[in-house]
């Protein structure tokens, strides 16, 4: 009698798979940077996922808490993306909390200061340099 092959699905693949990273080899970097902790600890990339592990991301669009619901290597639509994994309902509060921080923040910078100064612009932090 065969027994089943039991498929195991590594941390970054599955990462990748839900959509956190756009690449398999950032998601390898998250992980390996301690950016990714599963059940409370730092895996390696490699570390087999299973359903109902929780796992804490962090990435520059926010910080996400999810549960495991799905295991998947191969990444597909967003939809599918999403039915893999179930955020917390706290992780979900803190993100909408961070956003509306960020939004309120004060903003320090010139509304003309995207890239390279213009002369103008220049000749004008020149004037508040010397005095």
């Amino acid at each position: 009698m065969k027994t089943p092959e039991i498929q195991k699905y590594r941390v970054d693949k599955w990462l990748w798979a839900a959509r956190f990273f756009k690449t398999r080899s950032l998601a390898t970097d998250a992980v390996t940077a301690g950016h990714i902790h599963l059940n409370g600890e730092r895996p390696k990339p490699a570390r087999d996922l299973k359903v109902g592990d929780m796992l804490r991301i962090q990435v520059p669009h926010g910080e996400f808490e999810v549960e495991v619901l799905a295991l998947s290597d191969q990444r597909g639509s967003g939809e599918k993306a999403r039915s893999l994994y179930r955020e917390t309902p706290e992780s979900m509060v803190k993100r909408e909390q961070a956003a509306l921080e960020k939004q309120l923040a004060p903003q320090f910078d010139h509304p003309l200061a995207k890239g390279r100064p213009t002369k103008k612009w220049r000749r004008q932090l020149h004037l508040l340099e010397r005095g």
